[in-house]
């Protein structure tokens, strides 16, 4: 960049900057204007210095070449803009013009490197012009040689707003503007590149939606030719209306959207609606029923091929299935009657199978399906939160469809299934997509269930005949109207010798089938099962040792396919070997050898468990005080019983030959396996065992186990899981249990091969209980 001699010019200051090569039209509007117009025209050869925005020491020389009135008479003049110039110095003059002393900017020669950004520019220009099918800027690309000229002139083509104006204004550098200009270019070029992409986008999906209706129409003609129009597909569905078994409000319903159908234009969202509607409602099995098998004696033999034990829960299907057949013989289970009216509904309550995992309650399902003859659908409710899950969606909503029961019957294709209702006690009770145990109410209901109402299908279903099954593991978390309609039979667990055959007869063979082996190429005798039941495995069912076994098989598998001779034959010396290291061991006498703990006995979702009470106590300082910690993530009524139990110990301390000094202290009582929720008064006697035992020096006897509530008069309060109780007991080896004296006649329920190894010790008084739970005194 190159300067002239310093000129005095008048000056004037402008709202926004001008940029060399412009040509304006400036209304005097201001004194100031006016004044530097008519002094540039009188006395200084029409040229004037403009500066614009907030640049006031660097400006633009400008020449007027015309001063006249605009059409509406307001003073105008014309200005062409020359060059930048720098200002160094302004005078101001009372009643005149004010003069700037400037310098005039003229652009200096360029060089490669401001040759080779021009070059750059122009290439980038010419696609602009392209893209915008310009005229003035492929213009300017062929008349404008000089780099900076072109550079302020694209400026002025592309109208840039008045900062932008201002930076290329104060680019006094040739390559500085030259560089602004092409990185505008540069963003400017990928703006009408997007802008195109989505033009192209927009057209080409106007055009395709253009050519579809096209095609469409021409399809819809063409079937209409070939007699394939949506005239047949209605004339369709009506044949399959005609030859529906369904009742006559069903086939009322289907008609009214046949009409709809009819009357509906294939481009509207309901067509394809009400064709879905209509799919989903002819596949239900109208009037396809099977037989039910009333051969008790058969029956009868399917349950036994099937589950080992479990005599109450059979004998009590046995008589469900006795009664339907009674029925059924004495006609009282007519649909419809000569008049078409309903003359009889459900029969009694849903049998639903409470007990602890792997005891067999989804196979019993299936089983009762198999002795009835019946077609057999499962239906998992585990983690169900929303309504619509049973009862359907509303079909205005993209994606609608049936509820799991209707899904359930077209599953089965007839309309009088076994239905298993899986895992009730775990859906989610409330929520704001509705309360899906409310919604089962009407499904579960006898005097109900006749007319449930689907809210996709939208007609009443008759699921009287429907035999629903539900299971459980726990009953607490089961909504109590839920509960009402439900007849409860329990599955308490196996004893050991169940067990033991249930694996030799069932687990063990279908493992080795599993596997790929023959039945003779693995040997595991009796003692081998006993010892993976004691040693692997507690729980109250059979899985876990399924597991076991099917771990087993798996190792003398890998063995015969790598050539080791067979049979094998699996020892117990040597069974750590095939399945590592033992994984239960003989805890009770290790955990109750000091005073201060208890062995209690509780209900879990997992079965019948055995709780160790720990306690201790210290004395009172300065920054405690007599009371009570509890941890153990205890719920509310085990925290409860636990205060009664230490206001019982301490109101009763001489009774129980306690010192009373030592009541002043803080007592701390813990339930180990503390990441477990545990919950429930049956553990009132033990924690109170428990506190005595610590108070009094005397170690609470290790083959006693104890269950029952307590009150604060010291009495012994009955509760409910007696049977799994004392099956857990057993397995761990406990020989004694104390246990309420109105749980006695509950021993009815307990194998006769269990209670034979124990002794029942009854309490109604907490004497009761302290007479037998403790070591003799030395």
């Amino acid at each position: 960049m190159s300067t002239t001699t310093t000129t005095r010019l008048p000056i004037a200051h402008l709202p926004s900057a001008v940029l060399p090569g412009a040509t304006v039209t400036l209304t005097l509007s201001t004194d100031e204007l006016r004044r530097a117009v008519h002094a540039a025209t009188d006395n200084f050869g029409g040229r004037l210095l403009l500066t614009g925005g907030d640049e006031h020491d660097l400006g633009a020389i400008a020449r007027v070449p015309n001063v006249g009135n605009l059409p509406t008479g307001e003073a105008a003049a014309i200005v062409r803009v020359e060059g930048r110039a720098r200002i160094s110095a302004v005078h101001s003059e009372s009643g005149s013009a004010s003069l700037a002393d400037a310098e005039l900017l003229i652009d200096g020669p360029t060089t490669a490197s401001i040759d080779a950004a021009a070059r750059e520019l122009r290439a980038t220009l010419q696609l602009i012009a392209e893209k915008r099918n310009s005229r003035r800027l492929p213009e300017l690309l062929r008349t404008v040689q000089d780099p900076g000229a072109l550079a302020d002139a694209v400026a002025l083509w592309a109208e840039f707003a008045d900062d932008d104006r201002l930076v290329v204004l104060r680019a006094v550098d040739v390559s500085d503007r030259v560089n602004a200009i092409h990185a505008w270019a540069r963003n400017h070029l990928n703006e009408l590149q997007v802008a195109e992409t989505i033009r192209n986008d927009v057209s080409e999906g106007m055009d395709k939606q253009q050519r579809d209706y096209l095609l469409r129409q021409q399809m819809n003609a063409i079937r209409k030719e070939l007699g394939e129009g949506d005239e047949d597909v209605n004339d369709e569905y009506r044949t399959r209306l005609a030859d529906l078994d369904a009742p006559e409000s069903v086939k009322t319903a289907i008609t009214k959207e046949l009409d709809r159908f009819d009357r509906m234009s294939s481009q509207s969202p309901e067509h394809s609606w009400i064709r879905t509607w209509l799919d989903r409602i002819f596949e239900m099995p109208w009037g396809e029923r099977t037989d039910d098998n009333v051969d008790l004696v058969d029956a009868q033999a399917v349950l036994d091929a099937d589950h080992y034990g479990l005599d109450e829960v059979k004998d009590r299907i046995i008589e469900f299935l006795a009664t339907r057949k009674l029925r059924r013989d004495r006609g009282l289970d007519a649909r419809i009657d000569a008049d078409g009216e309903r003359t009889a509904r459900g029969q009694g309550s849903v049998i639903t199978l409470v007990g602890p995992p792997g005891v067999g309650k989804t196979s019993l399902g299936e089983s009762i399906a198999r002795a009835m003859g019946r077609e057999f659908v499962r239906v998992a409710l585990g983690g169900v939160r929303d309504e619509s899950e049973i009862r359907g969606h509303r079909r205005t909503y993209v994606g609608s469809q049936p509820g799991r029961i209707v899904r359930a019957l077209q599953e089965a294709k007839t309309m009088n299934p076994v239905i298993l209702l899986d895992e009730v006690d775990k859906m989610a009770a409330g929520g704001w997509s509705g309360d899906p145990t409310a919604a089962l109410l009407e499904v579960l209901d006898p005097a109900q269930n006749h007319t449930f109402r689907d809210h996709y299908l939208e007609v009443d279903l008759d699921l009287s005949e429907v035999v629903f099954i539900a299971t459980a593991n726990v009953v607490d978390t089961i909504p109590g109207p839920l509960l009402d309609r439900m007849d409860i039979v329990r599955l308490d667990g196996y004893t050991e010798a169940e067990k033991s055959f249930i694996a030799r007869r069932y687990l063990l063979p279908r493992q080795i089938e599993r596997s790929g082996l023959l039945p003779d190429e693995v040997v595991v005798d009796d003692l081998v099962i006993n010892e993976i039941i004691s040693g692997w495995t507690r729980e109250a069912g059979v899985r876990s040792l399924e597991r076991e076994l099917g771990r087993l098989v798996r190792k003398v598998t890998s063995k015969v396919a790598t050539g080791t001779e067979t049979p094998v034959n699996i020892d117990v010396d040597g069974l750590t070997d095939w399945i590592g290291r033992r994984k239960v061991d003989d805890e009770v006498t290790a955990r109750t050898n000091t005073p201060g703990v208890a062995t209690g006995l509780a209900v879990t979702g997992a079965g019948g468990d055995v709780l160790f009470i720990e306690t201790t106590a210290f004395p009172t300082g300065p920054d405690s005080e007599p009371g009570l910690t509890l941890t153990g993530q205890l719920g509310d009524v085990m925290k409860e019983s636990a205060q009664i139990a230490l206001n019982y110990v301490r109101s009763h301390a001489a009774e129980l030959g306690l010192d009373p000094d030592s009541m002043r202290q803080r007592f701390h009582v813990h339930v180990p396996a503390g990441a477990i929720p545990k919950d429930g008064p049956s553990a009132g006697i033990t924690m109170t065992t428990a506190l005595v035992s610590l108070l009094s020096g005397r170690a609470v006897k290790p083959t006693v186990g104890m269950t029952g509530e307590i009150n604060l008069q010291g009495q012994v309060l009955p509760i409910g899981g007696l049977k799994q109780k004392v099956l857990a007991a057993h397995r761990l080896g406990l020989t004694e249990i104390v246990l309420p004296k109105r749980n006695e006649k509950d021993l009815e329920d307990v194998p006769d091969n269990i209670k034979a190894d124990m002794t029942f010790h009854i309490a109604s008084t907490y004497a009761d209980v302290a007479a037998v739970a403790f070591e003799p005194v030395a």
